[in-house]
């Protein structure tokens, strides 16, 4: 069976890669899948997530969509991935600045608001 994708956007799974818009660092919170979304604020809860590829699946779209490798949602999902494969203490200052960038993004209004 296969599958119809357009040049400018595919997925590997139902959520949705925009190719024309990869790496560029300008994410506006409802371009966010809810999907995506929703792990994303499940990793700044005070319950994230204990699932890694659940983590993985947000790391990936955070990846593309956002500014790669030095994006701070991209490194705070690896490094809760590390943590929950090695059970190792997660790096504070990483959490810290991935929810500055949160807010930066308009996901709230405050850092305190995503615990």
């Amino acid at each position: 069976m296969s599958q119809q994708q357009t040049a400018d956007g595919v997925s590997v799974d139902e959520i949705p890669i925009d190719i024309s818009n990869t790496q560029s660092g300008e994410i506006e919170p409802a371009e966010v899948p809810a999907e995506i979304e929703s792990i994303t604020h499940g990793l700044a809860s005070e319950q994230p997530p204990t699932n890694p590829l659940v983590v993985l699946k947000a790391a990936r779209w955070w990846y593309i969509h956002g500014k790669g490798g030095s994006d701070p949602a991209f490194r705070w999902a690896i490094e809760w991935t590390r943590h929950l494969a090695t059970e190792t203490p997660s790096d504070v200052e990483r959490f810290d600045e991935f929810l500055e960038y949160l807010v930066t993004l308009g996901f709230a209004d405050e850092t305190h608001e995503l615990r």
